[in-house]
């Protein structure tokens, strides 16, 4: 494998939200009982204001401990955890986000970094009554879960990776050579994503369909918010953020591109643990949700497990 190959494989990689009342004259008016707030919708949209002023959307399903957020990855939005909504929220409360920039937010932002895009998951988790909170982001959604749990605390009892953490350990590549990988992208973002996004974030042989609908979608993000969300993944101190974080990490991992280096990420994160689905990419939450959703159950369940 060449070096730029090499190097465009670790990019995929760590890509890898009054009523009226009547007359009456007769006798003096009684009391009405106050109203009680209706209570919201299941699934309605739900908006909060993040740190930089940015409107953030987000959906909330199902009810009890703890809340189950999930965070999207690169150029996606919330729809991306339609196949997990309904095991899901049988057992917890469940809220979809839309990060800044992505789906139904706002995109009055300047500053697209992993650290904002935290700020985006610290303020929804804030509205939530819930005590307990397990974060789960999806490729770029890991990363940024890293960020909202340095923002929101304890009530963050664990973090889901989904395709991601791939990279902890690994020497991040120069200016130089992150130039050269992100210009392709500034120069025909439509056209190189679909390519990219075909080559890099699936298994051979998987369904056509579903590859062109992945690369048609993200290929049609703003590349205004896409490309620097690309630069700031690799600016990712990993080893600065992780020092703040001190609840279980657990991966579930794609063997696309070779199985998770479990050895060599926890000499960063001690207790780091990783799950591998073969056969899928990227996106195995949408490709093979029966087994990714198990997976996915039995990592909150870990989580939630009293220690020994």
């Amino acid at each position: 494998m060449t070096a730029n190959k090499a190097a465009l494989s670790a990019l995929a990689i760590a890509l890898l939200f009054a009523g009226g009342c009547g007359k009456k004259s007769a006798a003096p008016p009684t009391a009405a009982a106050p109203e009680q707030p209706a209570k919201p919708v299941e699934g309605a949209p739900r908006i909060v204001t993040s740190a930089d002023g940015v409107h953030i959307e987000y959906h909330v399903y199902g009810s009890g401990e703890p809340a189950i957020v999930l965070v999207h990855g690169w150029s996606c939005d919330a729809n991306y955890w339609r196949e997990q909504l309904a095991d899901l929220k049988a057992k917890y409360t469940v809220v979809t986000v839309d990060l800044a920039g992505h789906g139904a937010s706002g995109r009055n932002r300047a500053d697209w970094s992993i650290g904002n895009y935290g700020e985006d998951v610290a303020a929804v988790v804030r509205q939530m009554p819930n005590r307990q909170v397990v974060l789960v982001g999806h490729s770029m959604g890991g990363p940024v879960a890293l960020e909202a749990t340095r923002r929101i605390g304890d009530r963050v009892i664990g973090i889901v990776g989904v395709d991601t953490f791939k990279t902890i350990g690994v020497p991040p590549p120069s200016k130089e050579q992150l130039n050269a990988l992100v210009e392709p992208f500034r120069k025909n973002f439509i056209g190189h994503t679909r390519s990219f996004v075909a080559e890099y974030f699936f298994q051979k042989g998987a369904d056509p369909q579903f590859v062109r609908k992945v690369s048609d979608d993200l290929a049609l993000s703003p590349p205004e918010v896409a490309v620097p969300s690309i630069m700031s993944l690799f600016d990712m101190d990993y080893p600065t953020v992780l020092q703040a974080i001190h609840v279980p990490i657990i991966a579930i991992n794609s063997d696309l591109g070779g199985v998770t280096d479990e050895k060599r990420i926890r000499k960063t994160v001690p207790t780091f643990r990783a799950v591998t689905l073969s056969g899928v990419g990227v996106f195995m939450m949408m490709e093979d949700p029966k087994r990714f959703n198990e997976a996915l159950l039995q990592a909150i369940d870990s989580i939630q497990a009293p220690k020994a």
